[in-house]
């Protein structure tokens, strides 16, 4: 989805912070204010691409003849689905940290500064437009190939028998002729040999054609379909072996907590990449009368998620996780009107991606 920015022109220093931490989403909304502005941090969510496959076999007209005349063992004579699981990835997407809300207050004594935010009030950039995000490439299931009816290829024999079973019967003898003449072309003592390997090679491709049409009047066909199934996981702490989905091979993805499926797993671990905060300095912090002044960033933390069935493992990546690291005070010094800053923030974490700071001439 194209993102929508909105530039709010701010005659401010960054007076101080007025929400953090406990301030919900639904009770300040991003933007401008009557004192300042009001913008957001974000945290990460895992989205989970499933490709689940299906199957629809559809038993052949003469299926019951596929031991009697070809010699195929269990051919199913009843039609039926099944699904499986044929791939999984997984992809970081940003979404706001409703506990990491932040008001800056207007001061009209120092230079305008421009701040973009995202549509859901996440922090972009300042002073700098925000760079285009990648968008995801949707899936899209391979076209299918057209099917063959097999009754193009029965001749009239075949088709004026009077019951399946001699039907059934002309059809075989019709599959062996046509393997006979493919082994005579292929050593070369058919009676109309090709005058080139083109020619040679479109007539095998005719004749395997012909043979696998008919061998489905008894073995039946087989269509499949993969479809994507988009899976959200927001972990806010470590997550030990939680059932992400089910699958039955007969209904395919089900609920986590429906037991007609087999669990698929999914793990989150914190790999502690970023030191726990002082919290005695963090005390002595919130006892100023007067907060700090400046632009709170994110310095991300990383986790490993990993998804797995019994000891199979389908995906294992590491991924940035704001939510397991720290947050971190830019100084609003940077923004006062000795400079000339310019902020972009990582759309993913909500770190400092780049910063240039500049002396006016």
């Amino acid at each position: 989805m194209t993102k929508r920015y909105f530039l709010l022109s701010l005659l401010s220093l960054f007076a101080s912070t007025i929400l953090w931490a406990q301030t919900a989403l639904t009770d300040y909304r991003p933007g401008v204010t009557q004192e300042g502005a009001v913008y957001f941090l974000p945290k990460t969510t895992i989205s989970v691409s499933v490709l689940v496959e299906k199957s629809d076999y559809t038993p052949g007209e003469f299926s019951n003849y596929a031991m009697r005349y070809l010699r195929l063992k269990d051919v199913e004579q009843e039609p039926y689905t099944t699904y499986r699981v044929i791939a999984v990835e997984q992809e970081p997407v940003a979404v706001v940290d409703t506990t990491k809300g932040y008001a800056v207050k207007f001061n009209a004594k120092t230079v305008a500064v421009n701040m973009a935010l995202s549509e859901d009030g996440r922090l972009l950039a300042i002073n700098a437009k925000p760079s285009q995000p990648a968008e995801r490439v949707a899936f899209k299931s391979a076209p299918k190939v057209a099917s063959i009816d097999p009754k193009n290829f029965l001749n009239e024999e075949i088709l004026s028998a009077g019951s399946s079973s001699k039907m059934a019967e002309l059809t075989v003898r019709e599959i062996y002729d046509l393997r006979e003449n493919r082994n005579l072309l292929i050593k070369g003592q058919a009676d109309f040999m090709p005058n080139d390997g083109a020619q040679m090679k479109l007539m095998l491709n005719q004749l395997e054609m012909q043979d696998r049409a008919l061998t489905q009047l008894f073995t039946g066909t087989v269509e499949r379909d993969t479809i994507e199934v988009m899976l959200t996981v927001v972990p806010d702490g470590n997550i030990q072996k939680q059932v992400l989905f089910r699958l039955s091979q007969k209904l395919g993805l089900v609920d986590a907590d429906d037991l007609s499926g087999e669990p698929y797993y999914i793990t989150v671990e914190n790999m502690n990449t970023v030191p726990p905060v002082d919290e005695d300095a963090a005390a002595k912090i919130k006892k100023k009368k007067v907060p700090e002044s400046g632009i709170y960033v994110n310095v991300p933390g990383r986790m490993r998620s990993t998804i797995f069935k019994d000891k199979q493992v389908f995906s294992s990546k590491e991924l940035p996780a704001p939510q397991f690291g720290n947050v971190e005070l830019l100084s609003g010094e940077l923004f006062n009107k000795h400079y000339t800053t310019r902020l972009w923030l990582n759309q993913l974490t909500g770190s400092v991606e780049k910063l240039e700071a500049e002396q006016p001439k």
